[in-house]
């Protein structure tokens, strides 16, 4: 029998990307919905500014699974995929900007998510979120 390791997000710091990421979108002036997913797309921690529009729940959820399985932005899926991806995995997958990988130096542990503003917003507010967090932000620039 063989195994393998995983190194994934904790909860400690899946919290701390949610809490920051309200906190960047306020200072933006949106009312932020935050998700962290673990490499698996499994959700381990959300969080909701108050007066955040509801459906932007479910596409912060998604923008998370979508970069902690891609291992890239949400934006930065290839065009021939854009459609295809969303379409085949019933919407559980999106395109839409403000989803990125979450990296520790070279250990990939979630994705992160964020919902609330427009696309470009919420963009903004993911990336400085990763910033504050101490997450690799190289390559994911806007």
């Amino acid at each position: 029998m063989t195994t393998r390791q995983i190194v994934t997000i904790t909860y400690a710091a899946a919290a701390r990307a949610v809490e920051l990421g309200i906190q960047v979108g306020a200072e933006h002036g949106v009312r932020a919905v935050v998700s962290v997913a673990d490499v698996a797309m499994t959700p381990i921690a959300y969080g909701m500014a108050d007066g955040a529009t509801p459906h932007s729940a479910e596409t912060s959820r998604r923008k998370a699974a979508t970069a902690a399985s891609t291992r890239r932005r949400t934006a930065a899926i290839p065009e021939p995929l854009a459609v295809l991806l969303p379409l085949g995995t019933g919407g559980m997958l999106t395109t839409i900007d403000g989803g990125f990988p979450i990296y520790f130096g070279d250990d990939h542990v979630g994705g992160l998510g964020v919902a609330g503003g427009t696309p470009a917003q919420d963009a903004e507010i993911a990336l400085e979120t990763l910033r504050r967090l101490g997450a690799r932000t190289e390559g994911m620039e806007l």
